[in-house]
């Protein structure tokens, strides 16, 4: 019979969890502390409390404007902030939809060079995306989709697309094949025994691996700053970068930046761990 854990044993779990938790939260505190201060320098203390607090760092990234050639004004965080918002949704409907049947039929089917498809997308993991950089401004520049979110989605599709390809194929291989088969004896056809049975059983795979596509894809810079020219086309990576400068670095102003550009993502993650939970509770036989 297992012995219950002792009060003072409970208590030093407990005081472990809160240490691990203070020193990954430490970092992000001094964020919100320099987002939130009015001196110029916050000075080295222990706490980081804001000192002078005021919200002119938020205001000046949120309320940044532009005046465009033919004399209208466009809110210009508003545009970088749906330009970052369209590419990585874009980006990770992409991946997920082309990757779903292709890691499917890698998963279960035979069929002649299988092998050597599954060799080429893993040599492709192998390269970081900025040695595909200049061919690919070339290929962009041919098809005259420099500095549009569409030339933007097809450069991350085509890191995103393997990677995807990769993670649901596991997941389908992990699925017992005996579920569809018993969809099938029932009278389903291949393609219901996969829409009914397979794809609600790898939902949990589906939604991690298109949370990961579209976090790889907002956070992206360097080929978002190599391949975009237009301030109104920037996305928002690129658009913290230009508050540090050659000789000058605006660390308030920055830290408010990447307080406000982390809450999408912080979003989409609490929405993506909700169907997490729901998808691991409706996967499965029930008997």
């Amino acid at each position: 019979m297992n012995r219950a854990p002792s009060l003072l044993e409970r208590a030093a779990v407990h005081l472990v969890l809160v240490l691990a938790v203070a020193f990954a939260l430490y970092p992000v505190l001094w964020v919100v502390a320099t987002a939130f201060s009015g001196t110029v320098t916050p000075e080295p203390r222990a706490l980081p409390i804001p000192q002078e607090p005021t919200l002119e760092h938020l205001r000046e990234v949120v309320g940044s404007s532009r005046e465009l050639a033919d004399g209208s004004t466009v809110w210009l965080f508003g545009r970088q902030l749906l330009n970052s918002l369209t590419v990585s949704i874009a980006t990770a409907l992409t991946g997920v939809l082309i990757a779903i049947p292709t890691a499917y039929a890698l998963a279960r089917f035979s069929f002649l060079g299988k092998t050597a498809g599954v060799r080429a997308l893993l040599a492709t993991q192998m390269f970081p995306a900025v040695a595909s950089a200049i061919p690919l401004y070339l290929i962009l520049d041919a098809l005259e989709l420099l500095n549009s979110r569409t030339g933007l989605v097809l450069c991350y599709a085509s890191t995103s697309v393997p990677f995807a390809i990769f993670q649901l194929r596991a997941a389908f291989e992990a699925i017992p094949i005996d579920l569809e088969e018993a969809a099938m004896v029932d009278g389903a056809t291949r393609f219901q025994a996969f829409r009914m049975v397979v794809l609600p059983v790898a939902r949990p795979a589906i939604a991690v691996t298109a949370l990961f596509a579209f976090m790889s894809a907002y956070n992206e810079f360097i080929l978002a700053a190599t391949l975009l020219d237009d301030e109104t086309m920037f996305t928002l990576p690129v658009m913290l970068q230009r508050f540090i400068g050659e000789y000058d670095a605006q660390w308030d102003v920055f830290a408010a930046g990447a307080l406000v550009v982390s809450l999408p993502v912080m979003a989409l993650f609490y929405l993506v761990q909700r169907h997490l939970v729901a998808g691991l509770a409706s996967g499965g036989v029930k008997g």
